[in-house]
């Protein structure tokens, strides 16, 4: 990329938005430290997520919540700017376990909030869109889920469903186009296994894998 090219990009800098493709030396030049950050819910944010992600409750608001600008690679080696809203009391342990991932080019596909899917949970899946806050209750309902308080990430979820073994002994597979990839003997992009980084960098900031769970499994998941 030209030096005309690369100064361009880090004038436009603030006005990167989720989905930009970005260079890496214009990364370089303007600094992870610089990108990688953390923010209070703004106006402008709220105003995002209100009525979709966030519904006025009892058991979270919106100063509880932070905004995270990250960047990961995809499966091509692109370099992608992504988003998330968490937990104040993650946003650190995320910060740092996303950079990593992104210093190790690893791949998540996609990573922009839920409500660009008015909050479609499936939606949001089936597009291998990688989240962590949305208010709603677990898969089956019953009570909320950690995602309720962001304190849950699903990571490239469309390659790695919930699976779990229902009474009349059939499959019920989340989301629904996730079939082909139960099988986790298989090889195949964006795929979450226990011994590979994304597993071991959550794991090691005290995350369960729902990839280990004895119930069911839910490879996409790591919670708090």
């Amino acid at each position: 990329m030209g030096l005309c090219n690369i100064q361009k990009e880090l004038e436009s800098l603030e006005l990167w938005r989720p989905q930009d493709r970005v260079s890496s030396e214009a990364i370089r030049i303007f600094g992870l430290e610089r990108v990688f950050v953390s923010t209070e819910i703004t106006e402008a944010i709220f105003e995002r997520i209100n009525g979709r992600s966030y519904r006025a409750n009892s058991y979270i608001q919106p100063s509880d919540l932070r905004y995270l600008k990250l960047l990961h690679y995809d499966a091509e080696g692109n370099i992608v700017v992504g988003e998330m809203i968490c937990n104040r009391l993650i946003e650190g342990e995320l910060i740092a376990i996303f950079r990593a991932l992104y210093e190790a080019k690893y791949p998540i596909e996609r990573m922009v909030l839920v409500d660009e899917y008015d909050a479609d949970d499936t939606r949001s899946m089936m597009d291998n869109n990688t989240v962590a806050f949305n208010y709603r209750e677990i898969t089956g309902g019953g009570k909320l889920s950690k995602h309720a308080f962001g304190l849950a990430v699903d990571i490239n979820p469309l390659y790695n469903p919930y699976v779990k073994m229902l009474s009349n002994n059939s499959l019920r597979v989340e989301p629904y186009g996730a079939a082909p990839y139960v099988d986790r003997e298989q090889n195949f992009p964006y795929k979450i296994e226990a011994d590979d980084l994304c597993c071991k960098l959550f794991k090691s900031y005290g995350f369960e894998w729902g990839g280990e769970w004895s119930t069911l499994k839910d490879y996409q998941h790591f919670e708090k």
